[in-house]
């Protein structure tokens, strides 16, 4: 038995997210239906973590034991001649017998991406979030400053969440961009809740519209209840963009 690693990049629109569900297309899936057709076993892929249904990646990892001998870039051709068009492989290697790729990630690098100009971007429909207001992207930096740290993120967690624990520690949540074009919020942790980075967003965006302050922020980690937090910010705009696994 071999461990391989597997880096994928999917748009993430048609899928139900990652995971493998009974009577769902989704991209664990898929990727477990190429692997068979192509070496006729029967394995489920072990994904960094669970994408929810229109999230994207560019560089979600994988891992899987497999008795193929096919050499990886052979394997790697094979099984992107048979995905579908909105998922591929674009790294696979020989790994270290143990290697997992969900508890071996030490951190994970998410974007989420908005096109804030008056009129929307066809191109950008599948990936953006389109916010006709001009927003207050300084406003939103002040914001942002007060999540980055370890605190508890428990207003900023999915309701019925089966989360051991709600601390969480930011490494970074940069703004990039300016109001009339793309802003990109650049988040990057040791580990996420439930769509935390997508209420992170929504709370954020309350504040480039001038319904909140920056200065909010501290209240509403404090409070420790969803109902503190702004709305879930739709999950297209969001991008799985890396994965670290450390040195």
């Amino acid at each position: 038995m071999r461990t391989l690693r597997l880096t994928l990049e999917y748009d993430g629109t048609d899928f139900e997210g990652w995971q493998v569900q009974q009577d769902a297309r989704t991209v664990q899936g898929a990727l477990a239906d190429a692997v068979a057709e192509i070496t006729g076993e029967r394995v489920v892929p072990t994904g960094s973590g669970r994408t929810d249904a229109g999230v994207h990646a560019e560089a979600q990892v994988a891992s899987m034991r497999i008795e193929s001998g096919l050499e990886p870039d052979t394997l790697r051709r094979a099984l992107n001649a048979v995905l579908p068009r909105d998922v591929a492989v674009t790294g696979l290697e020989e790994a270290p017998d143990g290697f997992h790729a969900l508890r071996d990630a030490r951190g994970k690098h998410y974007r989420y991406a908005v096109w804030n100009a008056r009129e929307r971007s066809p191109l950008r429909d599948r990936t953006h979030l389109f916010v006709a207001t001009p927003l207050d992207v300084s406003a939103m930096r002040r914001g942002a400053a007060h999540l980055v740290g370890t605190h508890d993120f428990a207003s900023f967690q999915a309701a019925k969440s089966d989360a051991r624990t709600t601390i969480r520690t930011l490494t970074a949540l940069d703004l990039e961009g300016a109001a009339g074009r793309e802003i990109r919020f650049e988040v990057r942790g040791e580990g996420f809740l439930r769509h935390m980075v997508r209420i992170a967003v929504g709370t954020l965006l309350e504040i480039g519209r001038g319904r909140r302050v920056p200065d909010d922020l501290p209240g509403v980690l404090e409070a420790r209840s969803r109902a503190a937090a702004g709305a879930t910010a739709p999950a297209h705009g969001l991008t799985l963009v890396a994965v670290d696994y450390g040195p």
